[in-house]
């Protein structure tokens, strides 16, 4: 049975380090980032592998950096056939790469040579992909720019948010992580194509605003990639609003930003004479709420405008 180390992080790497466990592999350790504070307490929180770790007694390692000989050192004394990476967080150094027996595997949630990076699965979205998938990959010292091994694409729903999105991604990936190591020793790998590739860069509240002079398409991909976390914003009446849900409205408009339907339905005028229906909402202080009921609360005249 192959010995396996498993580096990851966050609730995408949950399921294949759950399927590399109920497969039977040999896992001597599980290399994660440190607890981090969170919420209003700031009180130290288990990344999501851990707490999976923990609950089937694995060794859990939890460095700081990688760049140090003592991580080095006790990572290698495990000696590996793999190492497994799936969203781990940071780029491995030559020296941690070079520790496996076989190879260095990642899970990413992509079809490479596209979105390479920290967030392929929310700038899919925000794009308006009508596609993407996962690819496992060697791992070499660039930014997800090692070899292919195996892909599945998948295509992506028209209302489909990227935290769906990435539910089904971390399944599809640990299921092509399984058959990867099963049939490592017969794929062939293919390098990427360098002029096919493009960057996912980290998602942050920068993007949140919401610009009504863009077309209803576009503010649907922005509502939907940044479902969950940070999620897209607009200003009312000087207050922020939270988007978190909505989709294009079969309605015309002049002036981006315009209330165009108020009764029990919220619909925005948008850019190039679309319009973008708002179906629930988060009024800044408040708790979320389906649009219908917020505006038996809330009065907003046709042709006020959002910010």
């Amino acid at each position: 049975m192959q010995r396996i180390i498993f580096m990851g992080t966050p609730d995408f790497a949950v399921p294949s380090l759950q399927k590399l466990i109920d497969a039977g592999y040999d896992i001597p350790l599980v290399v994660t980032q440190p607890d981090k504070p969170r919420g209003r307490s700031k009180q130290l929180v288990m990344p999501e592998v851990k707490v999976l770790a923990v609950e089937n007694g694995l060794e859990v390692y939890q460095p700081a950096s990688l760049r140090n000989e003592e991580a080095v050192t006790y990572i290698a004394s495990f000696e590996p056939d793999f190492l497994v990476v799936a969203a781990y967080g940071k780029i491995l150094p030559k020296a941690i790469l070079d520790i496996p027996k076989k190879a260095c595997i990642n899970v990413h949630g992509s079809l490479l040579p596209k979105y390479r990076g920290a967030a392929p699965i929310q700038r899919a979205v925000l794009n308006g992909e009508s596609y993407t998938g996962v690819t496992t990959m060697l791992m070499g010292e660039g930014l997800d720019t090692g070899d292919m091994l195996l892909k599945q694409q998948v295509q992506i729903g028209e209302n489909e948010t990227a935290a769906e999105l990435f539910d089904r991604l971390a399944a599809i990936g640990a299921d092509l992580l399984i058959q990867t190591i099963e049939r490592f020793d017969s794929i062939q790998a293919q390098k990427q194509n360098e002029n096919e590739a493009t960057y996912a860069p980290m998602i942050d509240r920068s993007l949140c605003p919401i610009d009504w002079s863009k077309p209803a398409h576009e503010i649907h991909n922005l509502v939907r990639a940044l479902a969950v976390w940070p999620v897209a914003t607009t200003v009312y009446n000087g207050k922020t609003i939270k988007i978190h849900a909505g989709k294009p409205a079969e309605y015309s408009g002049t002036v981006p930003g315009a209330v165009l339907e108020n009764k029990k339905r919220l619909i925005v005028s948008c850019g190039e004479g679309t319009a973008y229906e708002i179906t629930s909402l988060q009024l800044e202080g408040k708790k979320r709420m389906q649009t219908d009921v917020f505006l038996l609360g809330h009065n907003i005249d046709i042709g006020e405008r959002f910010d």
